[in-house]
Formats: C-alpha cells, sequence, structure tokens
C-alpha cells in the first residue's frame, strides 16, 4: 500500500504543473468538445508511459540522448505555433457555445489530444524517465503497485480538471469572457513556445 500512496502522491506532484497539455485538456471542458475522449487519452497515454519507464527504464535511456530531444522540441515548436496561429485566426470570431459535439471532428480532436501528448518531451521526462528512475531499485510488485498509484493520479487529474472545467463552462458563456479566456491560452502557448525554443541552445 506504501509503493501505491507513493506513487500516488509522485505522480499526481509532478502532473500538477501548468502545461500545454493541461491548459487543452481544460479548454475542451470549457467547449465541451469529447471532454471523455481527450481525458481518456491522456490518463490512458500516462499509464502506457509510466509503465513503459517502469519496466524499460535501462533499455529506453540508452535511446534518448539530446539528438532525439532535439528533435521532439522542434517538432513540439512546430505543433505549438500551428495551434496559436488557429487560435489567433478565430479570435474575433463569435463563439457558437451550443455547438452540437457531434458536428466537431473526433479526428481533429484525437490528432491535437495526441500531439499535445507524445510531442511533449517533459510528458517523457516525468512519466518514462523520471518515474522509471525513482522506482528503478524497487521490488517488481512495488514497482506495479507504484505504476498503479502514479496511473490513478492522472486518471483523477485528467478527468477532475476536463469534467470541472465542462461545469465552470456555465460561467465562460459570454463572447467577452471567451476573448479573455481565449487570450489567455495563446500568450501562455507562447511564453512556452518561447521557452522551449531558448532552451534549444
Amino acid at each position: 500500500m506504501e509503493y501505491l500512496l507513493l506513487g500516488f502522491f509522485t505522480g499526481i506532484s509532478l502532473i500538477l504543473a501548468i502545461g500545454a497539455q493541461n491548459i487543452f485538456v481544460i479548454e475542451q471542458g470549457l467547449k465541451k468538445q469529447h471532454i471523455f475522449l481527450v481525458c481518456l487519452i491522456c490518463s490512458l497515454s500516462d499509464l502506457i508511459l509510466i509503465f513503459l519507464g517502469i519496466f524499460l527504464f535501462h533499455y529506453f535511456i540508452q535511446y534518448f540522448n539530446s539528438t532525439i530531444e532535439l528533435i521532439f522540441n522542434i517538432l513540439l515548436i512546430i505543433f505549438l505555433l500551428h495551434f496559436i496561429y488557429s487560435k489567433i485566426k478565430v479570435y474575433n470570431s463569435s463563439i457558437n457555445f451550443n455547438t452540437d459535439t457531434k458536428n466537431i471532428s473526433k479526428l481533429n480532436i484525437l490528432l491535437k489530444t495526441l500531439g499535445f501528448t507524445y510531442l511533449n518531451p517533459h510528458v517523457y521526462s516525468d512519466t518514462v524517465f523520471f518515474l522509471g528512475n525513482f522506482s528503478k531499485n524497487f521490488l517488481i510488485n512495488d514497482k506495479i503497485l507504484f505504476g498503479i498509484g502514479a496511473s490513478v493520479a492522472s486518471f483523477l487529474f485528467f478527468f477532475l480538471i476536463g469534467y470541472l472545467s465542462k461545469f465552470l463552462s456555465k460561467y465562460a458563456q459570454r463572447q467577452n469572457i471567451w476573448k479573455i479566456i481565449n487570450l489567455f491560452i495563446i500568450v501562455f502557448m507562447s511564453a512556452l513556445t518561447v521557452f522551449i525554443f531558448l532552451n534549444l541552445f
């Protein structure tokens, strides 16, 4: 039980940091766009990466070098720039908050969620490398409990922020409020892009 709790609190402490993926989940919650799908993909991805790190840490560490990290960072910058551009393009457009989510492409949401998840090198550093390294000396049963605890933390966190955002979306129905939210997303993502770019050198 102690390793289960250790995994849970370690996982939650890593995931609580505000990042591009978390902001995207919150935005989808506010827009009520395929929230379950977004939260499920993020949670399952964390579970997969957590257990990859726990069981294959020594294998992966040989191949994760500065070149691979650079490639991931460049891909993430391109992805974020495209996302920021799409936000700026619709900034002054009127928002239909009553849009049926069935009219919104699941494929579009799926690809965006996968992009925010798997193109982010911090996802790998937090799950595969930090948790894998942290648990490398645990016994096999303790590794499993640790991984389950960290995975439960991810599931609870993503579904909580996704559906809590959906609940709070009724307070963001006015166009002016949504423009402020949209502006925050643009500024935050832009700052994140600059930070990643500066860290390339």
